[in-house]
């Protein structure tokens, strides 16, 4: 059997800083230069950021969206898929990754945090959340080498 490719959700805040947008940016980009996958809630802010860092690096971006139209997608997503069940895709969000990739963000990256511990998924705080379970980053660098350490144990599984 083929392997899969890697997918990598990054979640954050949909009303972000400058700062904020530039480490989504990066993380993105990092996530493209990879060769993952990027899935994120295809609308703005942290999301978008990631979406547009990931497709500058030549990398693919799936949308997991709240409503039902496609066209609420952010312009940087390659496949969006609309779900109508809102905040409920939170879940879908957190347990279709490989590896979480967490930002600053309000309640619902907190959900997704939590969801993506319960399902047992990797997730690299980058957000400053100190939530048990979670894997501390201080930076992009350092989040990019835990998730090379994290893809090798995933294709040696």
């Amino acid at each position: 059997m083929r392997k899969q490719k890697i997918t990598i959700s990054v979640i954050g805040g949909s009303s972000i800083s400058a700062r904020v947008e530039d480490l989504a940016e990066s993380v993105g980009r990092m996530i493209g230069e990879l060769g993952c996958v990027l899935v994120c809630g295809g609308l703005g802010g942290a999301m978008e950021a990631a979406a547009l860092g990931a497709k500058k690096a030549g990398g693919i971006t799936i949308g997991i969206l709240p409503g039902k139209d496609k066209r609420d997608a952010n312009s940087h997503i390659d496949i969006a898929l609309p779900t109508s069940i809102g905040y409920a895709r939170n879940t879908i969000v957190a347990c279709s990754a490989d590896i979480i990739v967490a930002l600053p963000g309000s309640f619902g990256t907190n959900s997704e945090i939590c969801y993506g511990l319960v399902y047992g998924r990797p997730v690299i705080d980058l957000g400053n959340w100190n939530i048990e379970g979670m894997i501390d980053a201080k930076n992009v660098a350092d989040a990019e080498e835990k998730i090379k350490k994290l893809i090798k144990k995933i294709h040696n599984a």
